[in-house]
């Protein structure tokens, strides 16, 4: 843990045992249950607890409808044996159950613990960033050629998450490159314009810089966001190329502006303020980011308030934000096949809203099944609906595939379907966290780690893109690894093709003393094409291949 992430966590325990109506807890329980809701808890639940992909995990509660009346709850409402079988077994909606991850006592401890009252962590401001920034390597004694034999577009990223490692992975050869140090639990990897430096960003709000031009991969800077953080991503317009980096932050909610080559800090931006339905929210969470190839803009989209900020780079004195108002709660998305319109799950909310990043204004609000959870989504073209965004769900069985507008002459017999919801795929049940494609394949890859049945979160659901009629073929990627069972199950997800379309990359996510698995297909035949099973992939969650993250191929 960081020193800032142990601040925080400090801070839970302030006048924690002065609460009125929570159970008791010991100071080491205590300790305890802020360790655990920080690393699993805070990112669906927030750190205040006032919900988003999660339920509001507040004491108490309550809130109005549109009628007038009145809903009260509270985590002290359900009391302490509802909330232990609610974690440990997880909930239709989407929540993980924690019963092979968590023990009896940690469970007990946290049904404790969130039955009191959340404090408010510290303020992470640009003094704060500025003295956490690292510069380990000056761009002047960085290589000015690369250095090494390595095709460089076919590295896979692989955050190693417990374990607070990123593993790059050759492609072509199927060998660990290297093994670096990053934050805790990175959320993502994203690649520089020129395909040369990865940014990766933990839970924990660690900014890394790595350089792959040395012999071997190397981290030349690092700094800390704030003390929860999900996304980041570069400059990409023509003149701009990798000027800047933008990281946003859980907490502090706000976003940081950087140098691009050096991550030294230049801006942060608080993102507090009105939610959609005109309420104050004090933790808008800043989730995806996407840099724009069309302007000098990234696409940033507030968690709880439900606001899509389209954020002008060209001036960062004088920052032109223009503020888009969509609905609550923001999360994932990726762009359509064009480029120009930007998708993202309003998840809470259960619609996809897409942005017009070229009139700067909304396209659309689509309505789906519950809690679309997209990932980067998928775009393919449908046999009888033209261009196609797909998204899975986290609390429905379905895959939803949206009709987007396209320019091109032969598309628009398509037009009258745009924007409507096309097709609905069934998949085995709810859980789905990402799906994925690629122009060069006829496949739609569909995980689903957050299902409760064992079958379900060690498979993946494999669509046949020209007969989506078809029943999905289901691939039960842990029996296909070949290792034991365990009675903590080995979740399967974040299906990622390599360079050439040709391979699926799918992480067995184990436990972290459990071995995990890299298993590899091959995308024409299904057929199982390798396993990598090296002990240093330690719980492995998302992939990114450097020429399909650089170029937002999916």
């Amino acid at each position: 843990m960081t020193r800032l992430a142990l601040a925080l966590m400090a801070t839970f325990a302030a006048g924690a045992q002065a609460q009125t109506g929570a159970p008791e807890m010991t100071q080491a329980e205590i300790e305890v249950g802020k360790k655990i809701y920080f690393e699993r808890c805070a990112g669906c639940h927030g750190v205040l607890r006032k919900g988003a992909t999660g339920k509001n995990l507040e004491p108490h509660w309550s809130k109005k409808d549109k009628d007038g009346n009145v809903t009260e709850g509270g985590t002290l409402k359900l009391g302490t044996n509802r909330l232990e079988k609610i974690i440990a077994l997880g909930t239709e909606g989407g929540m993980v159950n924690y019963d092979d991850i968590l023990t009896k006592e940690e469970i007990n401890v946290m049904a404790r613990y969130i039955q009191r009252t959340p404090d408010v962590p510290p303020e992470f401001g640009l003094k704060d960033m500025q003295a956490s920034w690292k510069l380990l390597v000056p761009v002047d004694q960085r290589p000015k050629k690369q250095m090494n034999k390595v095709n460089l577009k076919n590295i896979f990223a692989i955050t190693l998450r417990d374990a607070g490692k990123l593993a790059l992975v050759d492609g072509d050869t199927k060998q660990i490159w290297k093994i670096l140090d990053t934050g805790y639990a990175v959320h993502i990897s994203r690649l520089s314009a020129s395909g040369r430096y990865i940014y990766t960003v933990g839970r924990d709000g660690l900014v890394t810089l790595i350089d792959m031009w040395y012999e071997e991969p190397k981290t030349v800077a690092t700094v800390k966001l704030g003390a929860d953080a999900r996304s980041v991503d570069t400059s990409k317009f023509k003149g701009f190329e990798d000027k800047y980096l933008i990281g946003g932050t859980y907490w502090p909610p706000q976003y940081s502006i950087m140098d691009g080559e050096t991550l030294e800090p230049k801006k942060i931006v608080s993102t507090r303020g009105n939610t959609v339905d005109g309420e104050y929210h004090p933790e808008p969470r800043v989730a995806s980011i996407v840099a724009s190839m069309t302007k000098p803009e990234w696409v940033v989209n507030v968690k709880e308030t439900g606001q899509i900020m389209l954020v002008d780079y060209s001036d960062i004195k004088n920052l032109k934000t223009t503020t888009i108002e969509s609905a609550k709660f923001l999360h994932d998305g990726g762009w359509d096949q064009s480029k120009r319109y930007f998708l993202v799950a309003a998840n809470a909310s259960h619609k996809i809203a897409a942005v017009d990043t070229k009139t700067g204004k909304l396209a659309a609000l689509v309505d789906t099944k519950k809690i679309p959870h997209p990932g980067r989504g998928a775009n393919f073209v449908h046999p009888t609906y033209g261009p196609v965004w797909a998204t899975g769900h986290l609390g429905d069985a379905a895959i939803t595939l949206i009709s987007t507008p396209s320019e091109k002459k032969a598309d628009a017999k398509f037009k009258q379907y745009n924007w409507k919801v096309v097709q609905e795929l069934k998949t085995g049940g709810a859980g789905n966290l990402f799906v994925k494609t690629h122009p060069k394949s006829t496949h739609l890859w569909a995980d689903m780690p957050m299902n409760p049945e064992r079958e379900n979160a060690e498979s993946v659901y494999v669509y046949d893109m020209k007969d989506l009629n078809k029943a999905p073929v289901k691939l039960n990627v842990a029996q296909d690894s070949g290792l034991p069972q365990t009675k903590a199950l080995r979740r399967a997800t974040h299906p990622e093709y390599n360079m050439a379309g040709d391979e699926v990359w799918i992480s067995l996510w184990g436990g972290k003393t459990d071995q995990s698995a890299i298993v590899i297909y091959d995308d024409k035949t299904l057929k199982l094409k390798k396993v990598i099973t090296d002990p240093a992939i330690v719980t492995p969650t998302g992939k990114f291949n450097v020429y399909n993250t650089q170029h937002d191929v999916y």
